[in-house]
């Protein structure tokens, strides 16, 4: 990675599973967690990485960060929003 990754107070990796599944354990993920704060995401290529972010910004969240990862996958950083 070119940069450093940002801090964050939790990851979900859903590499394992495929649309629409990879969003409904985001948002699984990030009920868990109190307003401002970051969840990290390990996804796939292709339709996790078009889909998700917008998703994610739907519901109200701020994507911080999309980073490619050096075995292919890639990190999502959203900050929870304090309106969910």
């Amino acid at each position: 990675m070119a940069d450093k990754e940002l801090e964050f107070n939790d990851e979900v990796d859903i590499t394992d599973v495929v649309c629409p599944v990879t969003f409904v354990k985001v948002k699984a993920a990030l009920e868990e967690l109190d307003a401002g704060q970051i969840l990290r995401v390990r996804m796939n290529d292709g339709e996790p990485v078009q889909n998700v972010p917008r998703s994610v910004k739907d519901e109200g969240h701020q994507i911080l960060k999309l980073v490619k990862n050096d075995d292919g996958t890639y990190s999502l950083f959203i900050r929870k929003s304090d309106e969910n």
